[in-house]
């Protein structure tokens, strides 16, 4: 059975959804587990939270969340420089149908614009104050050197931002399930030969 032509231009999109994909999911598990085990307490007296180790370690845990956080940017950044053209044709569509320039968009469009702005908004602040836990380091008797704000405020921005990223990046994946589910089962080679696949779509945003 042949399979259908992906073009280039999808398969790099593909790669780095993939990336994204992969590195999202680490993230977000790793995430879960530091939001019901804050803490990784201390020796000593009667603390249910000393010694706690769940699949792995706790630093295990520290170096999956960090270096997946970091791949989610890096794949994000690459992501936005590809599709940088058509990013700023949307943004000043998007303008024009605020101010009542146009009437650009169905309500689909309308939709997809708020849900992506959600998701941009939330990834942004979970990514700054990401970078912030990555170079400010925390501990006991650490010194806080309250950046624009203390560290509890930073933790609360990261960890609200990321819920809402969560949630809303599942609709938006829900969304495009279609496209993504077509692209994955040519890109491994068990697409059928009903036609060619030519036509890239990026997963960020869609109208």
């Amino acid at each position: 059975m042949s399979t259908q032509t992906v073009s280039k231009q999808t398969q790099k999109n593909w790669w780095i959804d993939a990336t994204l994909f992969s590195s999202a999911v680490i993230a977000t598990l790793s995430g879960i587990y530091f939001l019901f085990l804050p803490s990784g307490g201390f020796q000593g007296g009667r603390n249910p939270l000393y010694n706690v180790q769940i699949l792995f370690a706790r630093q295990t845990w520290d170096d999956l969340h960090t270096w997946g956080g970091i791949a989610m940017i890096a794949a994000v950044a690459i992501h936005l420089t590809i599709h940088w053209s058509w990013v700023a044709g949307m943004v000043r569509r998007s303008w024009n149908e605020l101010t009542g320039k146009c009437g650009c968009m169905n309500p689909r469009g309308r939709w997809n614009l708020i849900l992506n702005t959600v998701v941009a908004i939330s990834f942004s602040l979970t990514a700054i104050s990401g970078v912030y836990f990555l170079f400010v380091p925390g501990g006991r008797w650490a010194v806080d050197p309250m950046i624009f704000f203390a560290r509890t405020t930073w933790d609360m921005i990261h960890t609200w931002a990321a819920v809402v990223l969560i949630s809303s990046a599942v609709i938006h994946f829900a969304i495009h399930w279609k496209w993504v589910t077509k692209v994955t089962r040519n890109m491994l080679g068990r697409g059928s030969s009903s036609g060619a696949l030519q036509q890239s779509k990026p997963v960020i945003v869609s109208q």
